[in-house]
């Protein structure tokens, strides 16, 4: 992720944040999850691989749903493909 965009939990309110210049995103639990292990060493394969682990289900199911949400960001200037 870009230094200025910032995953924090909002301990008030019991939910994660993202927070971009001069705006406040709410992801769900499934972006929050893949937004984690967004450190700019893992490549998208090697979130995916993690993410397929973690919730045993299929690569091709969890690379389609994790490559949506980063081109979705993308899109917006929120991050560089």
């Amino acid at each position: 992720m870009p230094a200025y965009l910032k995953l924090r939990h909002d301990a008030g309110r019991g939910r994660w944040v993202l927070l971009a210049p001069e705006r406040i995103l709410t992801p769900d639990e499934t972006a929050v999850a893949v937004l984690k292990l967004c450190d700019g060493k893992r490549t998208v394969e090697e979130i995916t691989e993690a993410l397929a682990k973690d919730y045993a289900a299929a690569v091709d199911v969890i690379r389609k749903d994790v490559l949506e949400l980063l081109q979705g960001l993308a899109d917006k200037g929120y991050i560089k493909a």
